[in-house]
């Protein structure tokens, strides 16, 4: 074991335990990205022509497809064969387990279902949940960072962490380059871009491009699931689904200043 590395002590998963109120760390970031979600949606609800009962709807429904997509998506993606002998394990959400690509896909669900309701447009939607999403992500992956869950793969960069569970060799911490970049670079970027009207589709172009293009990125540094073989030899799955990410918020960027006249 390294003495010139940071070793992560073991971290009770449980904020508190009193008798059966047991809440966790990461149930706790997914209340801390909503709530902010829900009060920086309520900073621009000015620029729209919603009212707040259809804003507070469009917040629960995406919430509730981060929550149904994220577990879908995990068993699905990356545990499919564990479903195949136990399809009840989908059910099982306190095992853990949630994939942000089924997450994104359970949004979409919601803003579709959103826009249809309030005669909005799809992209207009999603250009204004867009720049919400990056602080649940963040806490996502502090979240796991408290965990132990999701660790990197080994390095003796300076700043590399020991973690409990991932044996004595220090591992890149990669959640913490995820809650970088996905939380606060994707962030900023998204805030700042959309404080101004820019072309519909803009947005939603630039999220799915940036988080896809540091996902991408990070899933170097992060341990690949043993259980998944790399496609091609070099493409973990993370990266294998952040591809069409890529493509497609590139596409709608270039669609949406294509567009004449361009509409916010």
């Amino acid at each position: 074991m390294s003495d010139t590395h940071y070793t992560l002590p073991v971290i009770n998963p449980s904020i508190v335990e009193w008798g059966f109120f047991s809440p966790k760390w990461y149930g706790m970031m997914y209340l801390i990205g909503f709530v902010a979600a829900w009060f920086l949606a309520n900073r621009r609800l000015a620029r729209t022509n919603w009212s707040k009962e259809q804003l507070s709807d469009m917040l629960f429904w995406g919430f509730l497809g981060v929550i149904i997509g994220g577990r879908v998506g995990y068993v699905f993606f990356y545990q499919f064969g564990m479903f195949l002998e136990d399809p009840l394990y989908l059910f099982k959400i306190w095992t853990g387990g949630m994939s942000f690509h089924g997450g994104l896909l359970g949004v979409l669900t919601a803003l579709w279902l959103s826009a249809r309701k309030t005669n909005s447009h799809f992209l207009q939607v999603g250009d204004f949940i867009a720049p919400l999403v990056p602080i649940g992500l963040g806490a996502g992956r502090i979240g796991n960072f408290i965990n132990a869950e999701l660790w990197g793969r080994t390095s003796d960069v300076p700043w590399a962490i020991i973690f409990p569970g991932a044996g004595p060799e220090p591992r890149h911490p990669s959640q913490l380059y995820e809650f970088a970049l996905e939380g606060v670079v994707l962030f900023a970027m998204l805030w700042w871009f959309t404080s101004k009207s820019r072309p519909m589709g803009a947005a939603s172009g630039i999220f799915l491009a940036g988080y896809g293009s540091f996902r991408f990125i990070v899933e170097y540094y992060r341990q690949w699931d043993s259980h998944l073989e790399l496609y091609l030899g070099i493409l973990s799955r993370g990266q294998l689904l952040s591809i069409p990410m890529i493509i497609v918020g590139i596409g709608l960027i270039a669609w949406a200043y294509s567009r004449k006249p361009a509409q916010a």
